[in-house]
């Protein structure tokens, strides 16, 4: 206030030097006024500021009363919100846990039954698979047996019909090597004969003619007689001998032929 008025007082003086115009007592007049005024106003700021502070303070304590309130009911409304989450945390837990442990159990339950099922399937499968290959096998022996069978008694029929074919050639070869064998030596002796013949009545009409001639003629033709007859004696024997040689040996030929032949068939 002191200083409000001395400031006053020096704005008064300086302006009252600068304005000579003015007079003292309306300089002190003014002051006066100024200073009530300016004491007047001081009043009424002050005074509005303590209703200022007044209403500050009932305003700081409804907000604060409110603050609290709300405080409160916001604690209030999250421990309720809190505990129904909890509960439904919970609620929510023992439904997923209940419904887990229901799941499993059904699951295992569902897993058993597969298994029992499988398990079934897969025996009767096997027992059918197996019948099957026992069915299959004794098929199968039956069949191989049966075909052994035939297969034997085709290679003993045709071992038989070989048999019989070879016994049969070699019979029938043995009956052509025997017949020619007779013809052919029969052929010779036939042969030897006949040359034995045409040399005798050669040498009965050589002597009849060497007979007609001279004495010396006769005895030389008689000689020469002799000599062929010799000759041709010998050399028909020769024949003969040589003819049956071959013969005998053909037929002993023929005879091993069909010996090997036989013993090869064998």
């Amino acid at each position: 206030m002191t200083k409000i008025t001395l400031i006053s007082t020096i704005t008064a003086a300086m302006i009252t030097t600068a304005s000579a115009e003015f007079s003292m007592g309306d300089m002190f007049k003014d002051m006066k006024e100024a200073s009530t005024s300016m004491s007047k106003d001081m009043k009424d700021s002050i005074g509005s500021v303590k209703d200022g502070a007044v209403e500050t303070s009932k305003s700081a304590e409804r907000t604060i009363t409110n603050v609290s309130a709300d405080v409160k009911d916001v604690s209030v409304k999250v421990s309720d919100d809190l505990k129904t989450a909890e509960l439904n945390s919970s609620k929510d837990f023992t439904g997923t846990v209940t419904d887990l442990a229901d799941d499993t159990k059904e699951s295992v339950k569902s897993t058993t039954t597969d298994l029992k099922d499988s398990g079934t399937i897969a025996t009767k499968d096997m027992k059918e698979t197996a019948t099957s290959l026992s069915t299959d096998a004794t098929v199968t022996v039956k069949t191989v047996s049966a075909d052994t069978t035939k297969n034997v008694t085709t290679v003993s029929k045709d071992a038989s019909t070989s048999v019989k074919t070879i016994s049969s050639d070699l019979n029938s070869s043995a009956n052509s090597l025997s017949n020619n064998a007779t013809a052919s030596i029969k052929t010779a002796t036939d042969n030897a004969t006949a040359t034995a013949k045409t040399v005798t009545t050669e040498a009965s009409a050589t002597a009849k003619d060497v007979t007609k001639s001279a004495n010396d003629s006769v005895k030389t033709a008689t000689t020469s007689v002799k000599e062929s007859v010799e000759t041709v004696t010998t050399e028909a024997g020769a024949t003969a001998k040589t003819v049956s040689d071959n013969a005998a040996d053909t037929s002993k030929t023929a005879v091993d032929s069909a010996s090997d032949t036989a013993k090869d068939s064998k």
